[in-house]
C-alpha cells in the first residue's frame, strides 16, 4: 500500500542500504554501502523467475515499483528487466523511485525510458545544503544532479513527479526555497510532492517539519511553479481508500507488546522485507499506535499500551 502509487508491487533489486547518498533523514537509517558502482547483485533470471511466479494471477496493480532500501539504478541489467516486463506484462504500469544521482549516465537514461512514472528527488540546490542532507558520494554534486534531471526531462515522455523533502531550518530557508524554484522550473517535472519525516530518520537531529512549515513550503512553490504541488507527508491511506492489511498489524501487535523491536529485527522475524515493514511503522506512528525510543543499538518500536 503506497500513498503515491496505490497497490504498488515492489521490486528490490539491490541490497539493503547500497546507495550514492547517505541521507540523514533516511528512514531505514544509514547507508552502509556509500557507491556508484553498478552491479548484477542479483541474477536477473532469478529476479524474473519471482516476477513470473508472483505475476501469473494477474493481480490487480496501480504499479510495479523499483524501490527498495537502496537505490535500485545501482542494479546493472535494471534495463533488461524494464523490458522484460513491458513486454510480458504490457498491462502493468512501471515506475521508478530513485535519487536521480546516476542518471548523468546516457546508458542508464536509455534503460529506464520505457517506465510509464520516474519519482526522482531533490531536496536542496546549493552544495552546502546537499552536503548536510543528502551526505553524497565524494564524485557526487549537487549541480550534477539537476542538470542530470534537466536532461532526462528532454529524453524521457513520461510522468516525472519530484520529490522534495522539508527539513525544518536546512532547506525551508527564503534563499534556498528560492533556488530550488529555479531548479525545479529547469527540470520541468509533471508534479512536485513536499514531504517530511513521519518516523525517526537517520541522525537524530532531524525533526518533523510541522504543518504550518509545510503550507508555507507549499504556498511558496504554487507560487513560483507553474506545475501542481502537494503535501503528501500528512496523507493517511484511510483518506486514498486503502488499508494496512490486518494480518500484519495483527502480528507486529503481538511482537511489540510483549519487547521492542529494531524495524531490521521486525523484518527478519516475519519474514518481509524491510520497505513493508517501514510503511506499515510509518503509518501506525501516524496513527498513534506506536511508542518510539533511540537506543545505541538503533530505533526501537513498542506497541503502546
Amino acid at each position: 500500500m503506497s500513498r503515491r502509487l496505490g497497490h504498488s508491487l515492489g521490486v528490490d533489486v539491490v541490497p539493503y542500504k547500497y546507495c550514492p547518498l547517505n541521507c540523514v533523514y533516511c528512514e531505514v537509517q544509514r547507508t552502509t554501502q556509500l557507491t556508484l558502482q553498478r552491479e548484477e547483485f542479483f541474477p536477473l533470471e532469478e529476479i524474473i523467475s519471482e516476477l513470473d511466479e508472483f505475476l501469473k494471477g494477474r493481480p490487480p496493480l496501480d504499479y510495479i515499483t523499483f524501490s527498495g532500501a537502496g537505490e535500485p539504478t545501482l542494479y546493472s541489467r535494471i534495463g533488461e528487466l524494464i523490458a522484460y516486463i513491458k513486454d510480458r506484462y504490457p498491462q502493468y504500469k512501471l515506475a521508478l523511485l530513485t535519487n536521480g544521482m546516476l542518471l548523468d549516465r546516457d546508458d542508464l537514461r536509455r534503460d529506464i525510458l520505457p517506465c510509464d512514472l520516474i519519482l526522482p528527488s531533490l531536496d536542496a540546490c546549493s552544495e552546502p545544503v546537499f552536503e548536510r542532507i543528502n551526505r553524497p558520494h565524494p564524485e557526487l554534486s549537487v549541480t550534477k544532479l539537476i542538470e542530470s534531471l534537466v536532461t532526462l526531462r528532454k529524453e524521457y515522455k513520461g510522468q516525472i513527479w519530484l520529490e522534495v523533502f522539508i527539513i525544518a531550518g536546512v532547506n525551508d530557508t527564503q534563499e534556498e526555497l528560492d533556488c530550488l524554484c529555479r531548479a525545479i522550473t529547469g527540470i520541468k517535472p509533471d508534479r512536485v510532492q513536499i514531504n517530511s519525516l513521519d518516523r525517526p530518520a537517520a541522525e537524530e537531529w532531524v525533526q518533523t517539519a510541522d504543518s504550518k512549515t509545510l503550507d508555507r513550503v507549499s504556498k511558496y512553490f504554487k507560487k513560483h511553479l507553474q506545475m501542481p504541488v502537494e503535501i503528501i507527508a500528512t496523507v493517511h491511506l484511510e483518506d486514498l481508500g486503502l488499508e494496512l492489511p490486518q494480518e500484519l498489524v495483527s502480528n507486529l501487535e503481538a511482537l511489540l507488546s510483549r519487547r521492542p523491536c529494531t524495524a531490521e529485527e521486525l523484518s527478519h522475524s516475519l519474514g518481509m522485507h524491510i520497505n513493508e515493514i517501514s510503511k506499515t511503522l510509518r503509518q501506525l506512528n501516524m496513527d498513534n499506535k506506536l511508542d518510539i525510543s533511540r537506543e545505541e543499538r538503533g530505533v526501537f518500536y513498542a506497541w503502546k499500551r
